[in-house]
């Protein structure tokens, strides 16, 4: 079975080498050559040329010329894993096995952008890996492995992309030798069952100490390493937060964005719109006095 791998992440390149590891017959990768949007970039040509597979830059998936390139490949199936670009439907045609993508969410549930990063933010205790055949529409087409996965309360961006990376790996093992076979299942989607997320933007990432500090600490969890981080703005510069933890606070008088720094913490505590948030880990070694306002 001839594949084509398109990926431009961490996870693409950690499944790709996956599959390299049991099955050599990769004849082809795309990928890109910088990115200034994944901030988990990967350049899956590394990889490949370590291995004498052919590699591809693109910028455009469904360019003529990259259409070209992957027809004289000849692939039974393209692998289409961390790519944020819709693929056109010659492309998906292109493969008799079709195009095979992934979505790290419990779809039809929680399609769209970003599903890591909302799970953590909405405080889900349970999501998914999901590997699906690829259609015209954004994670729409039928399932072909789906894996749930439990969100801890101390999970956060880095370990639930670690988790889902583990999961992943294994549907790997099961299914590509059923393709291989030709006899796999593809689960129809109850479309009817289906939301979508949006794209994040800067300000979904700024602290607002109105917020309860549950929430905030959801924000922050969900956008740390290996992501941008969550912020908010202090003497006109914009601070990064990596790490937080909720202190329950039963003083109901004190405004929100105060700097308390109650009991015995050594980290500025932020009063906020419910409860207080420890500030654990900031990305500046700014001192914060008790008592300013952020």
């Amino acid at each position: 079975m001839k594949i084509v791998f398109i990926g431009t992440v961490e996870f693409s390149r950690m499944t790709l080498e996956k599959i390299y590891s049991f099955h050599k017959d990769i004849v082809g990768i795309c990928t890109l050559k910088e990115s200034n949007f994944n901030s988990d970039f990967s350049d899956l040509s590394i990889f490949g040329n370590s291995k004498n597979i052919p590699c591809k830059y693109v910028n455009d998936i469904n360019s003529t010329e990259t259409l070209q390139w992957i027809k004289e490949k000849s692939p039974d199936v393209i692998f289409c894993f961390g790519w944020s670009r819709l693929l056109k439907e010659e492309l998906l045609n292109l493969p008799p096995l079709g195009v095979i993508g992934y979505h790290p969410a419990a779809l039809p549930l929680n399609r769209g952008r970003h599903p890591l990063i909302w799970a953590l933010v909405l405080g889900l205790d349970k999501t998914a890996s999901t590997f699906f055949f690829m259609d015209d529409r954004a994670d729409n087409g039928d399932i072909l492995s789906q894996r749930e996965i439990l969100i801890l309360e101390d999970d956060d961006a880095s370990s639930l992309y670690k988790k889902i990376v583990e999961a992943a790996l294994v549907q790997i093992e099961e299914f590509v030798p059923q393709l291989i076979a030709k006899n796999f299942p593809r689960l129809k989607q109850n479309h009817k069952l289906s939301n979508t997320w949006r794209k994040r933007g800067i300000a979904d990432g700024k602290i607002d100490w109105r917020m309860s500090a549950k929430s905030i600490h959801n924000l922050v969890r969900g956008l740390t390493r290996p992501y941008v981080g969550a912020h908010f703005t202090f003497q006109g510069s914009e601070i990064k937060v990596w790490k937080t933890e909720v202190v329950k606070c039963k003083n109901r008088n004190i405004e929100p964005g105060k700097v308390i720094n109650e009991g015995s913490h050594k980290h500025p505590i932020i009063k906020c719109g419910e409860d207080s948030i420890s500030l654990i880990s900031i990305e500046s070694s700014l001192k914060i006095e008790k008592g300013t306002y952020l």
